[in-house]
């Protein structure tokens, strides 16, 4: 099962429904496709989102990383070796993440394929469903309690605000949303590391009654000491995101006393999902939650994600809605939404196939 070749290609997406967060507005992306091909006559598919952001890596970086003179290692190689391959990719394509996530999806899929079995069964099913949040961007109340009654209505129950231009109207916002749907709906909140210290320990003060389930990088990624500073039982409730990028992040910030009680794992940061399974290890030897998250990307990387996070046993929180965004896609399948409950298909590999 030997690579013979492997191309990639630019993809623009339009939103339907432009938002904003705390440090960026957005109207479209770009994401990075990528298909590996092998001797026998099969493909696997690969994305990457890059974001300066969150990866590091601009667009440029991630598709000069993907040039055939970069990746001619590849070329001829096993796929049945994929340890191997990972390592390499890590070795040879440090600072490119996203770039090298796409590589290992498409590895990952074909190796699957190979075996005949979706990609949760390979690595070993440790959920059979989980609900997604569906994420709701900086607006106004009115707004924000608009959209929201529109995901409960779509099934939804599990809605993740996004907060961290002023932490006062954040406050509002969510003993607002709270106040709208009751107990209905579980309440997430990501700030995108738009706060203070003062701002969040007014945030949990402030919002103790409006049970909120999650708080996602709160403060500046470099701010570890900040999140160690967070009396339990509020700590278990903060997740990493910006702050988590390696591995070694993960050992990192859960050396006790714990800075967070959740990571937010996304393939496009880490590098994929081999990277990604290392950094579920070690939450799970610490006694942590892991959330996967992702940015707005197609059905591939969105399919990759979940079949890596039903294979863990930490996994208690998905937040992988972003291919609902795009008003394009292309790519199909990978798996079912159902009110808001994500599955993969019986299809070995990702279960993916590029539309038209």
């Amino acid at each position: 099962m030997k690579i013979v070749s492997i191309s990639s290609r630019t993809e623009q997406f339009p939103l339907t429904r432009p938002y904003a967060i705390a440090y960026k507005s957005l109207a479209a992306v770009t994401n990075v496709i990528v298909e590996i091909r092998t001797d026998d006559g099969r493909v696997g598919l690969g994305a990457a989102s890059p974001s300066p952001f969150v990866t590091a890596e601009t667009v440029e970086i991630c598709t000069a990383a993907l040039a055939p003179a970069r990746i001619a290692f590849l070329f001829g190689r096993d796929v049945r070796t994929l340890p191997v391959l990972c390592r390499e990719l890590e070795q040879r394509l440090p600072a490119a993440p996203a770039a090298r996530a796409a590589l290992d999806m498409a590895l990952h899929d074909l190796l699957a394929q190979e075996l005949g079995l979706p990609l949760v069964e390979m690595l070993g099913r440790a959920h059979d469903a989980l609900p997604t949040s569906i994420t709701i961007g900086l607006m106004g109340v009115d707004e924000t309690l608009a959209e929201a009654r529109e995901y409960l209505g779509r099934g939804f129950r599990c809605l993740k605000v996004k907060l961290g231009r002023e932490v006062g109207e954040d406050i509002a916002r969510i003993v607002r949303l709270r106040e709208a749907v009751g107990p209905a709906a579980a309440i997430r909140v990501d700030a995108n590391q738009g706060w203070t210290r003062a701002d969040l320990a007014r945030f949990l003060r402030e919002t103790a009654r409006a049970d909120v389930e999650l708080i996602e990088q709160p403060l500046p990624s470099a701010d570890v000491d900040g999140l160690r500073a967070v009396p339990e039982p509020d700590r278990a409730r903060l997740c990493a995101d910006e702050a988590l990028r390696t591995p070694a992040d993960a050992w990192a910030l859960a050396r006790p006393p714990a800075a967070c009680g959740i990571f937010n794992i996304k393939l496009v940061k880490c590098g994929g999902i081999r990277p990604a399974l290392r950094i579920a290890e070690v939450a799970d030897l610490a006694g942590l939650s892991l959330m996967w998250g992702c940015m707005d990307e197609s059905i591939i990387s969105i399919a990759a994600a979940l079949h890596a996070a039903l294979a863990c046993p930490a996994t208690r929180y998905l937040d992988l809605d972003g291919s609902l965004d795009l008003a394009r896609d292309v790519a199909a399948g990978g798996f079912t939404l159902q009110d808001g409950i994500m599955r993969t298909t019986e299809r070995s590999g990702l279960g993916v196939t590029v539309a038209g």
